[in-house]
């Protein structure tokens, strides 16, 4: 068998997985409709003019800054903007946190910091163990903000934290397959809020 060939049978599994794990989350109602009610709580959160909070680490930090973005600029159609954050840009507030108080409350901080009551907390951690991820998470509950948590199949310890109003496991073990699902249920989040804040007709390619 040559290289290419293997390759590509390589390529063919990776996306099978890939699509896989989606269909597993399509054909589960539970986690369908948490994902719609997640998509409410932070419609409301941004019709009353609150913010979201979004964090997590290495490629769960890529997609909070993805997500973020998207809400401030754009998704599907030009609109006003909206309030969102994601917690690991600031890399000067992120290191001094760091180097001052401990990695663990790298985003607690911050949250204690930025977030108000109202506000919608989104904590990514595909283990769901992250511990500056559950500090925040516990942060955000103690100030009165809604929590949210994404993490694969198993849900770790966010999962069963009392300071998780919504927990969205991801049927998968596997980081990326997460990663990806995490992804998807982002881009869902920013197009049902950017439809239904503004009526805009959705699904319309961007940069």
């Amino acid at each position: 068998m040559s290289q290419q060939s293997s390759f590509d049978q390589r390529v063919q599994r990776s996306v099978a997985d890939s699509i896989e794990a989606k269909q597993t989350l399509l054909h589960d109602p539970s986690l369908i409709s948490l994902i719609g009610r997640v998509s409410e709580v932070c419609l409301a959160a941004l019709r009353s003019g609150n913010k979201l909070l979004l964090f997590g680490n290495g490629g769960s930090a890529a997609d909070t800054q993805h997500i973020a973005t998207e809400i401030v600029g754009r998704f599907a159609f030009d609109r006003p903007a909206l309030p969102a954050l994601a917690l690991s840009v600031d890399t000067s507030a992120l290191t001094a946190v760091s180097n001052d108080y401990g990695f663990d409350h790298a985003f607690s901080r911050q949250v204690e910091a930025l977030g108000r009551p109202g506000d919608v907390a989104l904590g990514f951690s595909t283990s769901g163990n992250s511990p500056n991820v559950l500090r925040a998470i516990s942060c955000a509950r103690k100030m009165k903000l809604h929590t949210v948590a994404l993490t694969g199949k198993s849900g770790g310890k966010l999962k069963h934290s009392p300071d998780v109003d919504y927990c969205v496991c991801v049927p998968s073990d596997v980081t990326a397959r997460i990663q990806e699902c995490h992804m998807l249920i982002g881009h869902i989040i920013c197009e049902l809020v950017e439809e239904e804040l503004f009526h805009g007709p959705g699904r319309i390619s961007g940069s």
